[in-house]
């Protein structure tokens, strides 16, 4: 496989996700900060579908934070049943609910380490709640974005973090937020784990595993 700088393959490789993927946004709902990092918590291992419609019921018989918190674990764990681990994931919305309210102010931090600091929040979730709530550049890597940017040549590793700063080296900041979401469209569409369709895939011109 030929060498090639890895700023110009990025730059090839964000021209064709862009002209592929024109409309990637994120498919949570987003109403609230404090509604959107609930959504993000419950959403590990789960599909966006499914966390959506959950909140739906969560929200409605638990309108605020004080209400979840209130609540219990029990309780709200009942309710975020369907999407996977919800001994663990209400346990980590108890914990935000706690902090959003008692030490936060009640305003969702901007600040990635800040969040961090709440049980059930690690890097990726807080990238996307400073990415989509404030529009802070930050880049989402989740399993998705790990398999592409491997198989594009942008990384070597698969550990998140590091796949992460490959990528925030080499791509603009300005695309981050996007990246993230055209990656996983990419994941789901054509660069599936198993089988994935290169001879119709859009990246197949610019993709180091194709080449």
């Amino acid at each position: 496989m030929p060498r090639i700088n890895k700023k110009q393959l990025a730059s090839s490789v964000l021209e064709a996700l862009y002209k592929a993927f024109p409309d990637s946004a994120c498919t949570l709902d987003n109403d609230s900060p404090e509604r959107m990092a609930i959504r993000g918590i419950l959403s590990a291992q789960c599909t966006d579908v499914r966390v959506n419609l959950t909140c739906k019921e969560l929200f409605a018989i638990y309108p605020d934070m004080e209400d979840i918190l209130k609540a219990g674990q029990e309780k709200i764990g009942e309710v975020i049943r369907p999407c996977g681990l919800h001994k663990m994931k209400s346990k980590s919305l108890l914990a935000f609910a706690d902090m959003y309210c008692n030490k936060w102010g009640r305003v969702v931090p901007c600040d990635v380490d800040e969040l961090m600091l709440c049980p059930g929040v690690g890097k990726k979730i807080a990238n996307l709640i400073v990415g989509e709530v404030y529009g802070k550049p930050a880049l989402v890597v989740d399993t998705h974005c790990k398999r592409v940017m491997k198989r594009m040549g942008i990384t070597t590793y698969d550990d998140p973090l590091k796949v992460e700063k490959d990528c925030c080296e080499v791509f603009p900041e300005q695309s981050w937020i996007r990246l993230g979401h055209m990656a996983v469209d990419l994941g789901r569409t054509y660069c599936t784990a198993r089988n994935p369709k290169c001879d119709i895939c859009p990246m197949s011109g610019v993709c180091r595993r194709k080449l």
